[in-house]
């Protein structure tokens, strides 16, 4: 034994170092196809790995291509497993040449080894010749009959190779589908739903006789077949299931007791309570009613949330958000936030996939803030989807929660040179969304807005501006409340030095100029912006420009002028006569009877407006002086004031700031569409298929069809559909098999009496018939065998007899 082993620890040094003598330097072609040709497995084994690792360098193999073939009907599995890789390589490249080795691999369907016939069938199916597909589909009826459970699962997997080569073959690959989906074998049964979703998803009708032992084989799939067969039952549960909901009477908590109670209002009869309209609807809840197969789908997907694959953990929480009740899904949210912790890839498509479920149910997810808190490590696209988080759960959490979320929001969005700029600006933006939230209380929301105001005089102005966008939208959500706001901003404006800064709060003082006219800060704003006009970014001017046309509005609706008196109609100015030289129009003849008022008029606002048109004139921004020029035309003629108002004070819709993710929610849960967005076009990604809507309640398959199948696996029968037991299945033949034995009488003797006969005169044995009758048998053999023991002694005596008598004769006669 020591010798045996010191020559295999020398013979696997000596392997070892020259293999890594050679595998790295180059070969010349001539001594590689020498090494090829070779008759020795040591050299062919050689050469195909300098070969391969050639190919998958990506330099020319094609010529060694003859040389590589010969050698597939070596008996060594490594030499096999070499040239089969090859062949799946360059089989399109030289299909003429490849065909000459379909007749090995034919043969090799037949060997002994299961890992052989599995591998023939693998390489067959995958070389891409469409003259061979009949070939494969031989192949794989062959493989799908075998008795290795390799091999039927290399003949599922070859089924939508076989179906791309000639699709015209699909209803012989739908015969070998459904024989593959019912095989015991877990692992067979997962790639054969992994082919069917392939070939034929749309074929329901296959699943209903395998749809329980499915999903009782789910637990003991690999990762891949878990994912196909929830993929599967994604689909199969909206076609064949209708979605049921029942009227239950909500159950409230007892402010005095802390227990839970049901709320009932009987009537004074019986049949009162039963009936909806006899009690509020206030006092009922709907809640889903799931049909039993599905909940054998929830139950058995359970244990799957343990699993250490992310994504089949998302395909489960993917069926309890589509299929289950918010229970179900309450279940998932813990093996979700589990995700967080792996690498950096994996958490972030996990995020995109907690931020949908958040959407959806975000009351589980307070528990689990410390998760999504922002940390010095984390990459941009990580903390984006952490503060989304945080914003979503904030309506649900408890004050101090919130407070403790508005400090972290508060904390990033200070600026710093250590900071992120885009980390600032969606720190601000998620304060607002927190603020803007339908569920958060009036104090919360005012504390939202004192964090913003104490950003309006920090120098950086990218966070200036991003803060008064917020408070606009806060502002206009409840004017009526925000109009000391809007004085403060008021006087922020000369620190304030960002241009869109200082346009957002002079487009909030105009919004705000029709307020309180007696009081109204609006005209000494203008007054004050005025002076500085031609030192304004055009942002702002645009904006002192509409500031002016809306207080000039509200002086005219306040002060109309006086109809003036009917005259003469003149003649009207021609177009020509309204050009400037600076390539304007200037400012059209009116009568007389409207020039002498604005002269001996002497209020300030008129001649603000006046003033800011007159500068626009010479401006040299063409949307500046195409913006006054409409002003100026509305305003101009009384008639046309009503249409001003119309336009410039009409009523602005409540801007709407909703969660980044929104935009995705029509995605489905771990799907690729869901993390790119709407940057792989409208419809999600290429090949990205919604889920199908529910059945209606009537048109689902019969539930029949799934009672109907018997399982051929005694590893997942119920205990119900077990085979019958020895004893059983001999008292069932001796009930099957008429006779006339007589049977144990009735008084419970040793004695035999007789049987009464059947209705066709026929007696039937029982089963000490059967015994009393093998007793007799092994009597009466005994018996013959006796009788003939001493017929052969009886001859024998009698030919010794005559023998001497012979003897006796010829002595006498000598």
């Amino acid at each position: 034994m020591l010798e045996t082993a010191r020559d295999l620890t020398l013979e696997a040094a000596r392997d070892a170092s020259y293999i890594r003598k050679t595998s790295t330097r180059p070969l010349p072609a001539a001594q590689l196809k020498k090494l090829l040709d070779s008759r020795t497995e040591r050299d062919v084994l050689e050469g195909l790995r300098k070969v391969i690792t050639m190919d998958y360098r990506n330099q020319p193999t094609l010529p060694f291509f003859t040389s590589v073939i010969k050698n597939v009907a070596s008996p060594s599995l490594e030499v096999k497993k070499l040239v089969y890789i090859y062949l799946l390589h360059h089989a399109e490249a030289e299909p003429d040449t490849a065909l000459l080795a379909i007749n090995t691999i034919q043969k090799s369907l037949a060997d002994s080894n299961p890992q052989v016939r599995a591998l023939a069938l693998r390489v067959m199916s995958g070389i891409r010749v469409p003259v061979i597909s009949q070939i494969v589909s031989l192949g794989i009826k062959k493989g799908a009959g075998d008795m290795s459970p390799y091999v039927r699962r290399a003949a599922a997997l070859a089924v939508p190779k076989c179906y791309a080569l000639d699709p015209s073959t699909l209803p012989q690959l739908l015969e070998f589908l459904a024989t593959l989906l019912g095989d015991k074998q877990y692992f067979v049964a997962g790639a054969a739903v992994a082919a069917f979703l392939e070939v034929c998803p749309d074929r329901i009708d296959l699943i209903h006789p395998h749809y329980r032992s499915l999903i009782r084989k789910l637990v003991d799939m690999d990762e891949w077949g878990q994912l196909a067969t929830l993929r599967l039952m994604m689909v199969y549960a909206r076609k064949c299931f209708p979605r049921r909901t029942r009227r239950v009477k909500k159950t409230i908590v007892s402010s005095t007791t802390n227990k839970l109670t049901t709320k009932t209002t009987k009537g004074f009869y019986d049949s009162d309570s039963d009936s909806p309209d006899s009690e509020s609807s206030e006092s009922y809840e709907k809640i889903q009613v799931l049909d039993p197969d599905l909940e054998l789908l929830l139950k058995s997907a359970s244990p799957l949330l343990q699993s250490r694959n992310s994504a089949v953990v998302i395909a489960v929480a993917r069926c309890y958000l589509y299929l289950g009740t918010p229970a179900h899904l309450d279940a998932a949210i813990g093996p979700l936030i589990s995700l967080l912790r792996s690498a950096a890839d994996i958490q972030h498509i996990a995020l995109y996939n907690i931020v949908q479920v958040c959407l959806a149910r975000p009351q589980p997810f307070v528990s689990h803030y410390t998760h999504f808190l922002v940390r010095s490590t984390d990459a941009p696209h990580i903390w984006r989807l952490k503060l989304e988080l945080l914003t979503l759960i904030f309506p649900h959490a408890p004050p101090r929660l919130q407070s403790l979320i508005l400090a972290e929001l508060s904390h990033f969005s200070r600026s710093s040179g250590s900071q992120d700029p885009g980390l600032v600006r969606e720190a601000v933006r998620a304060i607002g969304r927190c603020a803007q939230s339908s569920a958060t209380s009036p104090r919360t929301s005012a504390r939202c807005l004192r964090l913003l105001l104490a950003h309006i005089g920090s120098a950086d102005a990218h966070l200036v501006a991003e803060s008064l966008e917020v408070i606009r939208h806060l502002i206009q959500r409840d004017p009526d409340a925000h109009r000391t706001t809007v004085v403060r901003l008021a006087k922020h404006l000369d620190a304030a030095t960002s241009a869109q800064a200082r346009a957002s709060i002079i487009w909030l003082v105009g919004e705000f100029a029709g307020v309180d006219p007696a009081n109204n800060i609006a005209a000494d704003v203008l007054r004050i912006l005025a002076k500085g006009f031609a030192d304004e970014a055009e942002a702002a001017k645009l904006q002192i420009v509409l500031l002016a046309a809306k207080v000039y509005v509200h002086y005219l609706d306040a002060n109309p002028p006086p109809d003036p008196p009917q005259t003469q109609p003149k003649a009207s100015p021609s177009l020509l006569d309204g050009l400037d030289d600076d390539s304007g129009f200037r400012d059209v003849e009116v009568p007389q009877q409207q020039k002498e008022p604005e002269k001996k008029d002497m209020y300030p606002i008129p001649a603000l407006y006046h003033y800011i048109l007159l500068l626009t004139r010479y401006d040299t921004s063409y949307d500046l002086r195409d913006r006054a020029r409409v002003y100026r035309a509305l305003l101009a003629t009384p008639s046309s004031t009503q249409l001003a108002s119309l336009l410039l004070l009409a009523p602005k819709p409540v801007p709407q700031t909703p969660s980044p993710s929104e935009a995705r929610k029509g995605y489905t849960l771990g799907s690729a569409s869901l993390v790119v967005g709407d940057e792989g076009g409208v419809g999600g990604l290429r090949g990205y298929s919604d889920l199908p809507p529910w059945v209606a309640e009537g048109q689902e398959p019969d539930a029949r069809l799934r009672d109907e199948v018997v399982s051929s696996s005694r590893d997942y029968e119920p205990m119900a559909s077990r085979s019958q037991t020895a004893s059983e299945r001999l008292d069932s033949a001796v009930s099957a098999v008429p006779t006339s034995a007589y049977s144990r009488s009735p008084a419970g003797d040793t004695g035999l009496a007789p049987k009464k006969a059947s209705a066709n005169g026929v007696k039937e044995k029982s089963l000490d018939d059967w015994l009393a009758e093998d007793e007799e048998s092994e009597e009466t053999e005994t018996e013959s065998e006796e009788e003939e023991s001493t017929e052969e002694e009886e001859t024998e005596s009698e030919e010794e007899s005559e023998e001497e008598g012979e003897g006796d004769r010829l002595v006498k006669s000598s």
